[in-house]
């Protein structure tokens, strides 16, 4: 049986659903970002006390293929953001496309019409987010930030991350408080 999980982002993430589950005394198949796979079938009564469990933790059974569909496109950005493996000829729409097995346009619709905000738009919030935590870590220098993520230049990836945030990155630097989003609310 596939499950499917909203806010599903990070390991953790996965260790804290697995514990939900194995909590359950349900066996996992397979568990990967937003989906899990159990051995059997699950009853109504252990899946009911499975979604309580997955709520009070912060996560969320995805019912819906619209929003299954949503959920999977969200973690292939969180991931291939977080992995720093965009560069500049890096294409959105090539990508989901390929990953997915579906045309670009008709994810991007779904996308849109179920989150209120574009595809694009929701990748560049996950960039900008990486930007905010790599320049806290202090590791990398703005030009190789910039690379990393596939900005074309410093000067491309400072625009819009004044336009997300209100600041440069050096001025975002110098805050006392750095205002960062889980990136399960982004």
């Amino acid at each position: 049986m596939k499950i499917f999980i909203k806010n599903m982002v990070c390991g953790r993430c996965i260790s804290a659903v697995e514990s939900i589950f194995d909590h359950a005394a349900v066996k996992i198949k397979s568990i990967n970002l937003g989906e899990i796979e159990t051995e059997s079938e699950i009853s109504d009564k252990d899946l009911q006390s499975i979604e309580k469990h997955l709520e009070e933790t912060g996560f969320e059974r995805i019912k819906d293929s619209a929003h299954q569909l949503i959920e999977k496109i969200k973690n292939f950005i969180i991931v291939k953001v977080s992995e720093l493996d965009v560069d500049e000829n890096f294409l959105l729409s090539e990508f989901l496309s390929s990953k997915l097995h579906k045309d670009y346009s008709s994810l991007s619709k779904t996308f849109s019409q179920n989150e209120n905000i574009t595809l694009e738009q929701f990748f560049i919030l996950q960039k900008i987010e990486k930007v905010k935590e790599l320049l806290l870590y202090n590791e990398f220098t703005l030009t190789e930030i910039a690379g990393k993520l596939g900005y074309k230049s410093v000067q491309h990836l400072s625009s819009q991350f004044k336009n997300s945030t209100g600041f440069t990155p050096t001025e975002f630097k110098k805050l006392k408080v750095h205002n960062r989003k889980p990136l399960d609310l982004v």
